[in-house]
């Protein structure tokens, strides 16, 4: 250990002087940037938007797959004077399901800016739905939870394995079923959150941000390596790729000499190059067209919470674990699944447990009520979805799922009569 520290001790010293303006430098970029971004923030107007739906709706997720699918419109690249003049970062929303006060409500959030795009997808695949701008229901939840009245739990969910595994997917429950025989994967959840007590609530919080075709790279790569190929990423390569490109280069040359004057061996012998995919195990090979057919679809960067709050006299803790298992009926073993995210889950750690507890939800839930989406920050233990998956997760309920307090239109929208009057002003 000592030798290891004396040789940072020789570098630093002999080379302080390129070390520190360095060093100052990038400190003084990352005090500019976040600098730009509370400006940035400050000036954004949010609204949040309540979805309703009519109660004859038949149609799949497709539908809501679709609406993500117009909703990555908003995905664009920064240029430097977007990011480092005016501080601008990607767009984001939160889709929202609340079950409070005896009512399961639909809600997004977004800046008014998006709203027409937000508005236009909506009735493009839901045409008798309702979109409405209403006040946040976070204002009416309690100012400081714990406190001597009320409590409340939550955690950040995050995948099991990397993005590229998908998760069990709405077809699996969809497929080759007549409308009255589907099983829907969102039916017990609303069915659990119209059982709750009025006083009782229970938030899902999907955070998403429309992300470039960068993460399907990392699917590539895996897509290799279950296959058995080797795969190098570009860091790893460094300077030698230019090496390693002008050796494959003079390697095809000398191969094609051989066969042109058939030094090979055999004249006019061709390698056989053949797929390893069909001799992959059945297991194997389901896993690797899984994870094909998953990077093929636009993603959006998410981050999933959930939270439960309600007075202490009726508090119960048990209640969070129906909503992790509304997430955990996605689950696959050989693909991808759902758990909490430790790092940031109220109750970690061992000293001062208890008084660290309260400290660690009221950060947790000050951070569900800002919609505190990080990605443009730090690296999280975010992940990213795509639309299939949004859509598999957050969707609505068709009519043979009958939820009591699920907040539908009850009629029918109409146009207006052919003989109405009209009064000219």
């Amino acid at each position: 250990m000592n030798e290891f520290l004396s040789v940072y001790k020789v570098i630093f010293l002999g080379y302080w002087w390129i070390i520190a303006p360095v060093a100052f430098f990038l400190f003084l970029r990352y005090l500019w940037v976040n600098y730009l971004i509370k400006k940035y923030l400050m000036n954004l107007k949010w609204i949040l938007l309540e979805v309703r739906f009519p109660r004859d709706v038949v149609k799949t997720p497709k539908a809501m797959e679709q609406f993500f699918a117009g909703l990555h419109a908003t995905e664009k690249k920064r240029k430097f004077k977007e990011k480092y003049i005016k501080g601008e970062l990607l767009p984001w929303f939160s889709i929202e399901i609340i079950g409070w006060e005896g009512k399961i409500r639909f809600f997004i959030r977004t800046e008014s800016k998006y709203r027409n795009l937000i508005e236009s997808n909506i009735y493009g695949q839901y045409p008798g739905a309702e979109v409405e701008e209403t006040e946040d229901y976070v204002v009416d939840m309690p100012s400081i939870i714990p406190s001597k009245d009320y409590d409340g739990w939550g955690t950040e969910l995050i995948l099991t394995k990397p993005d590229a595994y998908p998760i069990r997917t709405y077809p699996v429950f969809f497929e080759e079923k007549e409308a009255e025989e589907r099983t829907d994967p969102i039916a017990g959840l609303f069915e659990f959150l119209s059982s709750l007590h009025h006083q009782e609530g229970i938030g899902i919080q999907i955070l998403i941000s429309p992300t470039d075709d960068a993460w399907k790279k990392d699917g590539e790569k895996l897509v290799g390596k279950l296959i058995g190929r080797e795969v190098k990423s570009d860091k790893e390569k460094g300077l030698l790729i230019v090496v390693e490109e002008s050796k494959n280069w003079m390697k095809a040359l000398i191969e094609g000499i051989k066969r042109l004057f058939a030094l090979s061996g055999e004249e006019g012998a061709e390698e056989k190059v053949e797929s390893v995919v069909p001799f992959l195990t059945p297991g194997l090979k389901e896993v690797v067209m899984s994870v094909e057919r998953n990077i093929a679809k636009i993603g959006f960067k998410t981050m999933i919470r959930f939270l439960y709050w309600a007075p202490k006299d009726i508090f119960n803790k048990d209640r969070t674990t129906v909503a992790a298992g509304y997430f955990r009926q996605f689950n696959t073993l050989n693909l991808n699944g759902f758990k909490a995210n430790k790092a940031v889950t109220p109750g970690r750690g061992k000293i001062f447990k208890k008084r660290r507890e309260i400290g660690q939800k009221r950060v947790f839930i000050a951070r569900y009520k800002r919609r505190y989406f990080p990605f443009h920050k730090i690296k999280t233990k975010g992940f990213v979805f795509n639309i299939e998956e949004l859509a598999t997760i957050f969707h609505i309920p068709g009519k043979f799922v009958e939820v009591e307090k699920l907040g539908k239109i009850e009629a029918k929208k109409g146009g207006p009569p052919s003989n109405l009057p009209i009064h000219n002003l």
